[in-house]
């Protein structure tokens, strides 16, 4: 069953405020036994919306679902954010807990409206140097959790005030020909990450689009010395990432900075056009973090770096502990060509143990002939590399 929103007294005008009407179908349509909500052509104004078990979303072309400008409209409750439950952070725009089967497609587009958000964000670190990124009222635009076997399809997701797809415990998760997008006249929009992956298994992305200012996909965990024993954020594992597009971000696929177990990825027949690298290993101080065969290949680049595994520090906090062991090891990086700055760098910290590094059929053109490698590096072999048309060593 396919309802239009506006058999629920929807206004698409840009400015009504829809939160009522289209939180009552959605209540409405799950008391009846579900069906699909389709938004049409049209720019509806909403705060935070709650999906319902059975319920699923359809956005028609030229459909705009928009935040409101009101942070009110997007209440403070417990919720999963940046490695652990926050008990009062704002929701999202779009909400689902406990929707199996869960569709979310379409032509249109989510809107986040962040650019007033942004500049209010940027005067209280400008004001403040210890401001956070929790210090501010936002709302991500999808946040799913505890769902299985979920597609996303079509849909832009655009402006967003901070992440935009956060997927938290979820399995069987597909995300296909998405766009997400802020603006290239904003200089840096903060926390926009695309896909946030946290601490969910059998996870597909295909065939996106990114360009954003953080992260373009993260895979996401836990953080703090006691990270391990955390029973709400089991390992990301059996992530396959295929056929997308990486124009502008931090990095094109991201283990952190929150994260502790990564296994079992695939990257595979991308582009990476920005300035950015490809493989972006982040490396807390304070988490035992163990990322492991992790593998990219057939990538095409005209980007920053191929490589980055360093340290990563923001917000850590130890709780009085010893650093813990972490492990980076059987890491594949394949079929590479096309130009970079610099090849990147592998440099790790005292007590993170990295080896199995296996670099093979690259082929680049580099502003910057090196790889930075760290001397506790152990097993990293490289074979068919050229750089600039001549064979690279370490």
């Amino acid at each position: 069953m396919v309802i239009c929103l506006s058999s629920f007294g929807g206004v698409g005008d840009g400015q009504t405020l829809n939160t009522e009407c289209i939180q009552r179908a959605i209540d409405q349509m799950a008391e009846s036994g579900g069906g699909t909500l389709s938004i049409p052509s049209g720019i509806f104004v909403a705060g935070a919306l709650f999906l319902k078990p059975g319920v699923n979303l359809w956005l028609e072309s030229g459909a705009v679902l928009r935040c409101s400008s009101n942070p009110a409209d997007f209440p403070r409750r417990r919720t999963r954010i940046e490695g652990h439950f926050e008990d009062s952070f704002n929701v999202a725009l779009v909400n689902a807990e406990g929707c199996d089967g869960l569709t979310i497609r379409g032509e249109g587009t989510l809107d986040g409206a962040g650019e007033p958000i942004w500049d209010t964000f940027w005067r209280g670190v400008g004001h403040d140097p210890d401001f956070r990124n929790l210090d501010l009222d936002r709302a991500r635009l999808c946040f799913i959790e505890n769902c299985e076997n979920v597609s996303i399809e079509g849909i832009t997701f655009k402006d967003s005030q901070f992440w935009n797809l956060h997927l938290y415990n979820c399995r069987n998760v597909r995300v296909e020909k998405c766009r997400f997008e802020v603006p290239e006249t904003y200089w840096k929009p903060p926390s926009t990450d695309g896909i946030d992956v946290d601490s969910c298994q059998d996870v597909t992305v295909r065939g996106c689009f990114f360009s954003i200012t953080d992260d373009c996909v993260c895979l996401k965990g836990t953080k703090g010395p006691d990270a391990l024993e955390d029973a709400g954020s089991p390992p990301v594992e059996r992530v396959r990432i295929s056929e997308c597009e990486f124009h502008r971000g931090c990095g094109a696929v991201t283990c952190g900075s929150e994260a502790t177990v990564v296994r079992d990825v695939v990257v595979e027949n991308c582009r990476v056009n920005g300035i950015m690298p490809l493989a972006r290993f982040k490396l807390r101080p304070d988490t035992p973090q163990h990322y492991s065969d992790i593998h990219f290949r057939n990538i095409t680049m005209q980007a920053g770096e191929v490589i980055q595994i360093r340290g990563w520090s923001q917000y850590h906090d130890p709780k009085g502990k010893p650093e813990p062991q972490s492990s980076v090891h059987d890491i594949f990086l394949s079929d590479i060509r096309g130009a970079v700055y610099s090849f990147g760098e592998i440099m790790g910290n005292s007590m993170t143990d990295i080896h199995g590094l296996h670099l093979e059929n690259i082929d680049l053109k580099a502003r910057r002939a090196e790889l930075r490698v760290s001397e506790t590096i152990q097993d990293l072999s490289l074979r068919k590399v050229l750089i600039n048309e001549l064979p690279f060593g370490t």
